[in-house]
């Protein structure tokens, strides 16, 4: 396989090994491959050979984008994942939880990742934190089978802890693709590391609540994490009045 690749690809590899991806399924398009019938036979210049700098390491894992699930509906994309390598968590996952609910729902949930019942299960936001996501729901109209739930990873990080920026790009695609399948009129973030990473940025949760953001041209809001609630009841009357909004925004007529 490594004979086959050109220079480029073989730089981000190298560097896709470096930083802890070990498996990549990588689809080379035609100009790619004429290109690498010349290079086989060119010379290998100084500029190829040399090391790449650190300083010119991308901050973010853009290379994983490149080799992102190919487009698709819902199902295609679930077949997808369920078959992904693309990065650590895939080794130690019993199942992958891709998401579940109605396909065309107008809101959608989007948490972090599974934990060990949900990576037991294969279902999102089970147990009692399921529990109390199912309670909000219903406080708001609906019925959880009316929504659509998933999470930013779709594998469960190990002890819980918080999905590393490579795991989450490697997941980009999945979420993306759902959103845009689903095509949700809002969606609602549960919890900090939900909001900072669907919203690729850093501020603190309490800075991202209280007001409207937008993700793929859908409005989303981001609130506390129903196991959140259950450690502090003191988060639950802010939930209630960011779900009261979400609540209000769905009962306005579609633009």
């Amino acid at each position: 396989m490594a004979s086959s690749l050109t220079s480029h690809e073989r730089q981000w590899l190298d560097y896709l090994k470096d930083i802890g991806f070990e498996e990549l399924c990588l689809e080379r398009s035609p100009e790619a491959q004429t290109h690498q019938a010349a290079e086989a036979t060119a010379s290998v210049t100084a500029a190829d050979a040399a090391p790449r700098p650190a300083e010119t390491a991308p901050a973010t894992v853009a290379p994983v984008l490149e080799v992102s699930p190919p487009s698709g509906d819902l199902a295609s994309l679930a077949e997808s994942a369920a078959a992904c390598t693309a990065c650590k968590l895939s080794e130690r996952r019993k199942t992958v939880v891709f998401g579940s609910g109605r396909p065309d729902a107008d809101l959608m949930f989007i948490g972090e990742g599974p934990g060990a019942e949900e990576d037991r299960q294969g279902l999102p936001f089970v147990g009692p934190a399921g529990e109390k996501l199912t309670q909000i729901i219903k406080a708001i109209g609906l019925e959880r089978d009316a929504v659509y739930i998933a999470n930013v990873v779709k594998c469960r990080p190990p002890g819980n802890r918080d999905p590393e920026p490579e795991e989450v790009a490697a997941c980009r695609g999945y979420l993306e693709g759902q959103i845009d399948q689903v095509g949700p009129r809002v969606i609602v973030a549960l919890g900090r590391v939900a909001a900072q990473m669907l919203l690729d940025t850093g501020a603190p949760l309490g800075r991202l609540r209280g007001e409207w953001h937008s993700v793929r041209g859908v409005p989303v809001r981001a609130t506390y994490h129903p196991a959140a609630l259950l450690r502090n009841p003191g988060y639950r009357a802010p939930t209630w009045e960011d779900m009261q909004i979400v609540r209000d925004r769905l009962a306005e007529e579609p633009a």
